[in-house]
């Protein structure tokens, strides 16, 4: 395996849009942002040939260099996802890369008037932006999207909320069941937050005033902070907890604004919309530290119930953590254009 980059096979073309959507966005993030668009072998000598389309979305806390990040003897995915076209394993497909970073980290690819209007500039700039300047097939049944832990659970929403534009989605590990993956991090957080008077601002501005990571809490607190910015902000942007900081007691109607942004029960109320998508993977590590294995069974479990196909679903639990699980990604990647190819 080697230790730097290897050449691709196809082409892999840097932009910056420039979003209307997110100027004036409540954290004073950048507007312009940068987006990568991968075109498989081939693509310049067929001016003809259309090509159906995967959207990438990131992890809390990744930003789009994170795809090409180099782990010992693996290859990064830019890469991996490459050698999928490279090898005929898959139909030649156009990968999105799209950037969603905020100055929490992340923005969960919803709206939100904590961070921003990320899901509509997915769904309203970046896809149209991409239809008007590729060879896409531009329908919901040759257009997909994936991720990883937050990029999973807005790979899982994404079609609920627009099914006109994607008709197959792929999760990893996706944020699901919040009772098992967010809520057991509420009491170490009122511990950690006593230090802080039990004011998440106070180490929010403890945090920007030194290096990143440096103190045990960080890692649980930034996650917090940015869900909270995301679910559960109050109209003028203040992120809100959905638990006293002091006690613990979790707030009743906060955790229930969480609980409305929970896959496993956005399934029931967006049924037809799910009826509609045509292939669904989902997968997890059997040690996930956040339970997401539980979540993504549960997941599977709620769209069984509402009536989606067993041959639209492709399940499966792995032995791994929530770490190190990217070699799964060119998996599902091979199997949405596969899946989209019969369309």
């Amino acid at each position: 395996m080697l230790p730097w980059s290897a050449e691709l096979s196809g082409s892999l073309h840097e932009h910056v849009i420039d979003s209307d959507l997110l100027k004036g966005n409540p954290l004073g993030d950048p507007h312009e942002r940068p987006l990568w668009v991968y075109v498989p072998p081939g693509y310049a000598e067929d001016a003809e040939r259309r090509y159906p389309s995967v959207y990438v979305i990131q992890g809390y806390t990744g930003q789009i260099a994170s795809w090409r990040n180099r782990a010992p003897f693996r290859q990064p995915f830019i890469e991996t996802a490459d050698a999928v076209f490279a090898t005929g394993e898959a139909p030649p497909a156009i990968v999105v890369y799209v950037d969603a970073w905020t100055a929490y980290g992340g923005s969960q690819f919803v709206d939100s008037p904590g961070t921003g209007r990320y899901h509509s500039y997915l769904c309203d700039e970046v896809v149209p932006w991409v239809d008007a300047r590729y060879r896409t097939r531009a329908d919901p049944d040759h257009r997909a999207i994936m991720g990883k832990s937050s990029g999973g659970f807005g790979a899982m929403i994404t079609p609920m909320l627009r099914p006109d534009l994607f008709g197959a989605l792929a999760t990893h590990a996706g944020d699901s069941l919040y009772e098992q993956c967010y809520l057991r991090d509420f009491g170490p957080a009122v511990r950690a937050l006593r230090g802080y008077d039990g004011d998440i601002g106070r180490w929010w501005l403890d945090f920007g005033s030194r290096v990143s990571f440096t103190k045990d809490e960080d890692q649980l607190l930034i996650g917090l902070l940015g869900v909270s910015a995301a679910f559960s902000a109050r109209e003028d942007g203040t992120p809100e907890l959905p638990f006293d900081t002091r006690t613990g007691v979790v707030d009743p109607a906060v955790w229930q604004r969480w609980l409305d942004w929970d896959p496993v029960r956005m399934a029931a109320g967006r049924a037809g919309a799910l009826r509609s998508v045509h292939s669904i993977w989902i997968d997890a590590g059997t040690r996930d530290d956040y339970f997401l294995d539980l979540g993504a069974e549960a997941f599977v479990a709620e769209l069984r119930r509402i009536g989606i196909a067993d041959d639209v679903i492709r399940f499966e639990l792995f032995d791994a953590t929530h770490a190190a699980i990217d070699y799964r990604y060119p998996m599902s990647l091979a199997w949405l254009c596969q899946r989209m190819a019969t369309k």
